[in-house]
């Protein structure tokens, strides 16, 4: 065998495994198309969102459903031809997301959301990466006041449940926090707990870089196919054939080109999104700030103001509709200090999502050996190195840190 463990794919989370599984003295390899962080982990909002506690459900209110219906929303758009193919899943994460079903969600994912930033921490630190993280949290901000005061009293309840910390703050008080705001929001929830990175791509570099320096090995090459060998696995590539004892999925939303022909019949389906650098005009801003009512988010970045949109529900090889971003970048000049765009074209790419919202992590249910690590939604960045933490307790046989059932591809069988 060529290596004990070829992880494919070199997102967050793949090099996040990689490095867990190494640091139990491990021979690994990562295996990727491209660049380390060059897909989804690098377009992302930059946050590692300890504050998200309550899963990202499906609308169950009439009025939020025809909202999204009418396809005109700029945080949720669709491509029409894309809904036959989506309907039963569609219809599954609506299901999901009923009030007890979207609880249990919460409480299977709270131990990874507790355990998220420990990781994060001790990486950053050996591999010289702090001054990609700021520390201060992100703001939820809210244009109507109705909005706001109805928010506002139920971020306190959830961050008296959760133990988390928040600070309320008014028009003025938002104001003081970010003056590079405009006027036009009621108010904003600063949640304290999360961090941002202000350069997501670098950060997964960064990780993978360390992964190298301490003798892992990275591969350049895509996986066009996974077939049993002798005791462990062969991993097809243009340039040829690798081996390994175990093999480890952590190819995030293209993830079911590798396990489909398995025949595992996993309901992953991606949400596009868009994203844009701006020139900061005036202040800047200081903080990640969330534009609630209308689902995007501007973030201070190392390459200037990023833009990020919500969610487009399209087929992964779709053409880009720059229609949600131009109505994103609308709705925020004036408020936000977005000068001009930076980048030649908008950012596309795709979250890995699954209908009741927790990642895949453990082994495949039929093939020994094989073992996934994808589906983390919205949460990828964050969790990354928590799930590859689990992963590799569960490879080696050691005691989990937490129930590792809910995230069993078993779930699906």
């Amino acid at each position: 065998m060529d290596f004990e463990v070829i992880i494919i794919g070199a997102g967050m989370v793949g090099v996040s495994a990689a490095l867990a599984l190494q640091q139990r003295g491990l021979s690994v390899a990562l295996l990727e198309r491209g660049v380390p962080g060059g897909e989804t982990s690098h377009g992302n909002a930059g946050l590692l969102e300890r504050a998200a506690v309550l899963p990202y459900g499906f609308p169950r209110d009439l009025a939020s459903v025809l909202r999204i219906a009418a396809n005109r929303s700029p945080d949720v758009r669709y491509d029409p031809a894309v809904l036959p193919a989506y309907a039963g899943w569609l219809l599954r994460y609506w299901r999901e997301s009923a009030p007890q079903r979207l609880a249990a969600t919460g409480r299977a994912m709270l131990p990874l959301l507790e355990n998220s930033l420990a990781g994060h921490e001790a990486w950053m630190a050996e591999a010289g990466l702090d001054g990609l993280c700021r520390r201060e949290g992100l703001l939820e901000a809210f244009r109507g006041a109705a909005a706001f005061e109805q928010e506002a009293a139920r971020a306190r309840r959830v961050a008296d449940e959760y133990g988390l910390r928040l600070q309320v703050l008014d028009a003025a008080a938002l104001r003081a926090a970010e003056p590079g705001l405009g006027e036009g929001f009621s108010g904003a929830m600063h949640w304290l707990d999360p961090h941002s990175i202000n350069d997501p791509a670098a950060l997964t570099r960064g990780y993978a870089q360390h992964f190298c320096r301490l003798g892992g090995t990275l591969l350049r090459g895509e996986a066009t196919a996974l077939r049993e060998d002798g005791g462990g696995w062969c991993v097809q590539t243009a340039d040829g054939a690798l081996r390994s004892r175990r093999v480890v999925l952590a190819t995030g939303p293209w993830a079911d080109q590798l396990f489909a022909p398995l025949g595992y019949r996993i309901p992953l389906r991606v949400k596009r999104g868009y994203h844009m650098h701006y020139r900061a005009q005036g202040p800047g801003l200081r903080l990640p700030v969330v534009d609630m009512e209308n689902g995007f988010l501007v973030s201070p970045m190392a390459a200037g103001l990023r833009l990020a949109t919500g969610v487009e529900l399209a087929r992964r090889e779709a053409r880009p509709n720059p229609a949600q971003l131009e109505q994103a970048e609308a709705l925020a000049r004036g408020l936000f200090p977005l000068g001009e765009r930076i980048d030649a074209e908008p950012w596309l790419g795709c979250r890995p999502c699954l209908p009741d919202m927790r990642p895949v992590i453990g082994a495949a249910p039929r093939h020994q050996g094989l073992w996934f690590c994808f589906g983390h939604s919205h949460l990828g960045l964050t969790l990354g190195p928590v799930s590859g933490r689990l992963l590799a307790e569960l490879m080696l046989g050691e005691t989990p840190f937490t129930d590792p059932a809910p995230y069993s591809a078993a779930r699906f069988a």
